[in-house]
């Protein structure tokens, strides 16, 4: 299916559309609140500005997809792979990402304000500007992570990894040397 049938089909009220290859699609700013793409490659897709409120995208492949201020609260991406993804100010308030892999993803200024991050893969990830006020980070693997001037306020850290991570006051939480 190509992205003029996925749209002809979401108008006339489908949603579901699990296991798709949309690898490389444009859908830049479409509407598609609701939509489900559980365990659909959406490898290098242009998702700027879309509307995925409350998406269903667990286990899908977001590698290197374009999400800029896209809008994604209370969307599912449950075990989804978004390795590289550029995410800066989107709007994920509230989503699941448990699990996800984001390593190397730009959440440069992005909310995800009480979202599940639970055992989330965040290395090397740039939080710049994030909001993750009471977001569950439990077990979450944040090094190297960029998080200068991220709020952290309420957020579960517990079990979270750190090591090698820029803190939200700029400084460098120290790598764990276990050999001593």
């Amino acid at each position: 299916m190509d992205v003029h049938e996925l749209l002809k089909n979401y108008a006339t009220g489908k949603r579901s559309f699990c296991g798709l290859d949309l690898s490389q699609a444009g859908l830049t700013g479409a509407n598609l609140k609701l939509i489900d793409l559980r365990e659909s490659k959406l490898i290098l897709a242009d998702l700027n500005h879309a509307n995925l409120i409350s998406a269903s995208l667990g286990k899908a492949n977001l590698n290197g997809c374009d999400l800029i201020k896209a809008l994604l609260r209370k969307a599912s991406l449950f075990q989804a792979s978004l390795i590289g993804a550029d995410l800066t100010g989107a709007d994920l308030s509230e989503a699941n990402l448990s699990e996800a892999a984001l390593s190397s993803a730009n959440l440069t200024g992005a909310c995800l304000r009480k979202a599940n991050l639970k055992k989330v893969i965040l290395t090397d990830a740039n939080l710049a500007g994030a909001e993750l006020m009471d977001a569950n980070l439990t077990g979450a693997n944040l090094r190297g992570a960029n998080l200068k001037g991220a709020d952290l306020l309420g957020a579960d850290l517990t079990q979270a990894d750190f090591a090698g991570a820029i803190l939200p006051d700029g400084t460098v939480f120290p790598e764990l040397d276990l050999d001593d």
